[in-house]
């Protein structure tokens, strides 16, 4: 059963005992479910993301979802800080699907991604507490006959400051749910602030290490079955014939699923149905797709940008600018990348003939919602999703696939089914970071970059995930850290080509567009500074005078890794500036290449300034995360095609970077009163350029195309 509610319903407090049954607490795992709680009845619920009990508990409804990020933790203190709770009784709930109420004010949808969560909410959410805090204090003053402008507000209590009478928030929560929400209210001065900018402890770690956490995959059910499942390996195919019996012999198997797509075996557990689909004989129908390989995806592509392009930004005179001095062009490759998170795809389903009821982790709640629904046959007022915490996501749980395979599963399984994907089924049929090629045009003159001419062929994956988004031609995604290019740079020019790759489904990967757009740019600024005869720090610094934010990090990163000074012979040292995520940071990476080409990763150092630290702590362990995310894609990823399927299959032939090889990294947080920036990102985006230049430092060989090929870098031959 759902209500629809109003925004203004919801800002006006009006919730009273039926915005509950909007509510689901996920399940914990164990063998009864857990029903949910009553989350408005009896407390003060100002909005869509505050609840106060009579008890002087805080419930925050989180609009963000918990993937690793430390989400959960920076919006509880961004809440609570404005609301001025006491920290110590703040508990947080995770928010249902509905897109009214918790739309990412970035994309207009709900969903997590594209290191928004912070920079998104930071004004809605400030609001929200402090009209909160305001209704609270309103309460107490006319509990006391006083002026409101008499009483303040700290660690869940209201003061009047003239007697130092004191009510708790649970006390004035009854009378709270009375008053009207101001229709303008001062958020604090950041100098006033008591738990933003503070390294506090992150909420879900205790929970995380005392294996208390429930994610996706832990929901358990009474009476559920397993079950895992395999699609054609060719993009595209279908089911042709289905030999199960053996599988049917295989003890604890229950059930044999057949759709035209995707073949499921249904188990007591899930080794009986692994080991039942591994009895499996299936005949694909391969279809049309089954002759594309990766030499002609890549054949397609530098075809692609061959041609003109949707100009995305252009400043100056372009032609002029490219006629000035002397003239250096390049182009970088970037292949495709599977997402490859720590907990397999899975949902838990259980369709009924009149409801579908859903337990999963995604990052996108309405979304799975409303596509579960179409799966199932029923209205969306009749699927319920429960989220839990993600063991990563990435971007690949920004798509609904496995939600809609496991629905399409469990409507022909009487009960509960848990769908879990084998780590080969989600490495070969993910929704792949696209292929993309770069071309750069650039000119010198007095030592600095005059003119310059970008062009990017790719996927527009925005016109497929978000339409709205894409207009006259530009996934604005795609070319993101393109136009925003952090320098000084008179004569500017940007343009876009559309080339969607051949059958092969191309989706967002952690650090979407900027981990083209900042490889490029940075590795080509690298050889242009060689060209000018100039330092690459002192380069960069040449065309800085109007941007003294990303002057101010790529200073102290400069003088935190020590840039200048003397290495042993094949040790380089690497740098990346850039302006990914509305934050400014600037990397410097040293590293190591052997005779054979073999890369050892000795040092990072990241500098950055992403505006207001809501949690220094946090921000440091994004970036320390990212940079390993994106040495591990520089060193080892990469997806290729044969015969319309995916190669790699598992960690053996698509490698992650091991504990011995991450290097020391050290990440420094710039006090700043700017807007909070992105964080979750940018580390991933700095780490590949930042190493490419070193090993460019190191053996004076400029790659141009990743994963690096260590071919290229063995003792006697030439790039």
């Amino acid at each position: 059963m759902t209500i629809d509610i109003s925004r203004r319903a919801v800002l006006t407090g009006g919730l009273a005992t039926g915005f509950l049954l909007a509510f689901h607490m996920p399940l914990r795992a164990g063998n009864e479910p857990v029903q949910p709680p009553d989350v408005t009845e009896g407390k003060f619920a100002p909005n869509a993301f505050i609840r106060i009990d009579p008890a002087g508990n805080t419930i925050l409804i989180m609009p963000q979802v918990e993937m690793g990020q430390g989400i959960y933790t920076s919006i509880a203190m961004i809440l609570a800080e404005e609301l001025d709770a006491d920290f110590s009784r703040v508990s947080l709930l995770a928010a249902p699907a509905n897109e009214k109420l918790y739309a990412n004010p970035d994309f207009g949808v709900q969903a997590t991604g594209g290191s928004t969560s912070v920079r998104a909410f930071w004004k809605p959410l400030r609001t929200a507490g402090a009209s909160a805090r305001a209704m609270l204090v309103q309460a107490a003053a006319e509990q006391w006959q006083v002026e409101p402008a008499s009483c303040t507000a700290s660690n869940g209590e209201v003061m009047h400051q003239g007697s130092g009478r004191k009510l708790s928030y649970g006390a004035l929560a009854l009378a709270a749910s009375s008053q009207t929400p101001p229709k303008d209210v001062a958020v604090k001065d950041p100098k006033d602030f008591v738990l933003i900018g503070k390294s506090l402890k992150r909420l879900d770690t205790p929970e995380k290490v005392n294996g208390k956490a429930v994610y996706g995959i832990d929901a358990m059910l009474p009476g559920m079955k397993f079950a895992t499942l395999a699609q054609c390996p060719v993009f595209g195919g279908k089911v042709g014939r289905v030999d199960d019996s053996a599988a049917k012999k295989i003890p604890g198997v229950r059930q044999i699923v057949v759709l035209d797509d995707t073949v499921a075996v249904v188990g007591d557990h899930m080794w009986a149905a692994k080991k039942g689909l591994e009895a499996l004989k299936i005949d694909w129908n391969e279809g049309p797709n089954a002759k594309i390989g990766s030499a002609e995806i890549w054949a397609d592509l530098r075809a692609a940008i061959e041609k003109d392009g949707v100009v995305a930004k252009s400043e100056g005179d372009i032609a002029k600018g490219l006629a000035t001095g002397d003239k250096f062009e390049a182009s970088f490759e970037l292949p495709f990348l599977a997402h490859a998170t720590m907990e397999p795809l899975s949902a838990t389903v259980h369709v009924k003939p009149d409801s579908c009821e859903i337990w999963t982790g995604t990052q996108i709640m309405a979304r799975v919602q409303s596509e579960a629904a179409k799966a199932a046959g029923l209205p969306v007022e009749k699927v319920v999703v429960n989220n839990h915490l993600l063991g990563g996501g990435f971007g690949r749980k920004l798509e609904p696939d496995m939600v809609v395979a496991a629905v399409r599963i469990a409507k022909q399984v009487d009960g509960p089914v848990k769908v879990v994907w084998t780590r080969e089924e989600d490495i070969q049929h993910d929704i792949y970071r696209p292929v993309y090629r770069d071309t750069i045009a650039a000119s010198l003159s007095g030592g600095k970059v005059v003119g310059w001419k970008y062009k990017i062929a790719g996927a527009a994956i925005l016109a497929r995930w978000l339409p709205p988004a894409f207009q006259k031609g530009i996934d604005i995604d795609a070319v993101d850290s393109a136009v925003d290019a952090p320098y000084d740079i008179p004569n500017f020019h940007v343009e876009y080509v559309r080339a969607e790759p051949p059958a092969v489904p191309t989706g967002f990967w952690r650090g979407v567009g900027p981990n083209n757009n900042v490889f490029a740019t940075e590795c080509f600024m690298d050889e242009l500074a060689r060209k000018a005869g100039k330092d690459p720090v002192e380069f960069r610094r040449s065309m800085l005078a109007t941007k003294p934010r990303f002057l101010s990090v790529l200073n102290l990163a400069a003088e935190k890794a020590n840039w200048g000074q003397k290495l042993p012979p094949r040790v380089g040292q690497g740098v990346c500036l850039q302006p990914s995520f509305a934050s400014c940071i600037a990397t410097v990476v040293e590293a190591e290449v052997d005779e054979h080409g073999e890369i050892k990763l000795r040092r990072a150092v990241s500098v950055v300034d992403t505006g207001i630290a809501v949690n220094p702590d946090t921000i440091m362990a994004q970036i320390e995360g990212g940079l390993i995310f994106g040495f591990t894609a520089a060193l080892y990823g990469e997806i290729t095609i044969d015969k319309g399927r995916v190669r790699q299959s598992n960690f053996n032939d698509y490698r992650m970077l091991r504990i011995d090889q991450a290097p020391k990294i050290e990440v420094h947080v710039v006090k700043s009163g700017e807007a909070p920036g992105g964080i979750g990102e940018a580390g991933v985006t700095a780490s590949a350029p930042a190493l490419r230049n070193a090993i460019y430092s190191a053996t004076g060989v400029a790659l141009r195309r990743l994963p690096i090929d260590r071919s290229l870098l063995a003792v006697g031959r030439k790039a």
